[in-house]
């Protein structure tokens, strides 16, 4: 603006009111607007975040103030979307962005484009406060935890697919027990590394079991050493709530040993550096075979003190036993005396079950056998003449019944109405004339009588009094009728 432009506007008794220029409201907004934009095009401005608010299209509103003055800022949806940081109320921040000014309040703004924690101070306060609520929820408690498989088919890994993590990580794996790897690249820092990594545990659970992609046994969740800052995106709730969502173990591996996230406080087990959350997920080979073999031994050892003990033991009883010839030696006698006696018993035996037929057989005559089978054939010849009797009038009855249906179908019969003068006509194909109409001209017919059938040809129709007029035909040349 010019000197003339940039004079104030004065009211009163001033004499310099005279000669000052007139602007309208938009014009000394406008004039403002561009004043402030030029002159403070991007800075970045240090202060406590109050009055936070997130708008339902996805802008955030809030305020920057220190001791002594406030300044109102706004950060676009776009830009919300990307912010490493989330915006709360009393965090300290360093903003950086544009001054601008919003003519319909008069008032100046700034425009955030990125938002920073204001010092380590700050961004440890930040962690410490998450922690808290989300420990408050039960998200920490052991009773989640969920224990590691013995020796998991699938690994699945979450960390960069190009960094020196995953090759430890493999060659780890392939010294202990060499397993199947299923590894999910994220990147593991930036402004899209905490949805990428929540994004990779929620896909694996999602795997299904008998796909084509297996889902892994065991998840680990890998990154090397660095700075908090490096280490934030493993602090933000959305990665600590898919962890803690998954049906899956999760080892966290992230940093080295004196490095904590909030990952280590939800996962099933932390390991200090990613070779060693390799060694958590799978036993040493070679240690597995040797347990293996010392426990098939001591079987086999156990096994043997077993049989042997039992043979010993077996032995003992043996010894403990009378002699064979001792033990046998009264059945014997008892069975020699009762096969001495058998004979004798048997004799008798069979006598006095002859003595008893005899008896038996002498009580018993002829003469109540053949009353009874008389009884029996009278009773006999009595039932059968009733059922003769009353199959010869069942007999008769059908007859007459057979004969009546036959003299109503004889009646009924189409060769009956032949009889008294009558004639079938069929046209071709055995179609049914029923009408003089239906006859076409020239169509072959054939008339049957009551002795015989005859084919004639229709020359042309005829009323019914045409009919009549005309003289009855005759007999041996039925065709002149057509």
């Amino acid at each position: 603006m010019s000197e003339t432009d940039s004079t104030p506007l004065l009211s009163g008794t001033d004499p310099r009111a005279a000669n000052a220029l007139e602007y309208s409201v938009s014009e000394i907004s406008t004039a403002v607007k561009r004043m402030v934009e030029e002159g403070f095009a991007y800075v970045r401005v240090r202060g406590e975040l109050s009055g936070v608010k997130r708008h339902s299209s996805g802008h955030i509103y809030l305020d920057l103030k220190d001791e002594g003055a406030s300044l109102a800022g706004v950060i676009w949806s776009r830009t919300a979307r990307m912010l490493r940081v989330q915006p709360e109320n009393g965090l300290e921040v360093v903003a950086t962005g544009r001054l601008t000014t919003y003519p319909g309040q008069s008032k100046y703004q700034i425009i955030i484009d990125q938002l920073q924690l204001a010092g380590l101070g700050a961004l440890m306060q930040l962690l410490e406060q998450r922690r808290k609520a989300l420990a408050a929820e039960g998200l920490f408690d052991d009773a989640h935890k969920k224990p590691l498989p013995y020796l998991p088919e699938v690994v699945g890994v979450v960390t960069s697919p190009t960094g020196a993590v995953i090759r430890d990580i493999l060659h780890r794996l392939s010294d202990r027990f060499p397993r199947h790897v299923l590894v999910w690249p994220v990147a593991v820092q930036g402004e899209k590394s905490a949805a990428e990594v929540a994004a990779a545990i929620a896909g694996f659970n999602n795997l299904p079991l008998d796909g084509a992609i297996r889902r892994p046994d065991v998840i680990i969740v890998a990154r090397g050493g660095g700075s908090i800052e490096d280490l934030w995106s493993f602090n933000e709730e959305n990665v600590v709530r898919a962890v803690f969502a998954s049906t899956i173990p999760v080892i966290s591996a992230v940093g080295h040993e004196t490095d904590t996230t909030l990952i280590d406080h939800v996962a099933d087990r932390r390991a200090p550096t990613p070779s060693a959350a390799a060694e958590m997920a799978v036993p040493v080979r070679a240690d597995l075979m040797r347990h293996v073999q010392r426990d098939g031994d001591r079987l086999e050892g156990a096994r043997i003190r077993l049989f042997t003990q039992a043979r010993q033991r077996f032995t003992d009883l043996v010894r403990a036993l009378p002699r064979r010839e001792a033990i046998l030696a009264i059945p014997r006698q008892r069975f020699d005396m009762a096969a001495g006696k058998l004979a004798s018993a048997l004799l008798i035996m069979v006598q006095r079950q002859h003595t008893r037929y005899e008896r038996a057989s002498a009580g018993l005559t002829v003469a109540p056998l053949l009353q009874a089978a008389k009884r029996h054939g009278e009773r006999v010849r009595e039932i059968t003449e009733r059922l003769v009797r009353a199959a010869k009038r069942r007999v008769v009855d059908l007859t007459l019944e057979m004969n009546a249906s036959a003299k109503l179908l004889e009646t009924l019969s189409y060769k009956t109405t032949l009889s008294r003068g009558y004639a079938f006509v069929a046209g071709t194909k055995d179609r049914l004339i029923r009408r003089a109409a239906d006859i076409a001209e020239g169509e072959r017919l054939t008339l049957t009588f009551t002795d015989g059938t005859a084919e004639v040809t229709a020359d042309e129709k005829s009323t019914a009094e045409e009919r009549k007029s005309r003289k009855r035909p005759k007999p041996a040349g039925q065709a002149d009728l057509f």
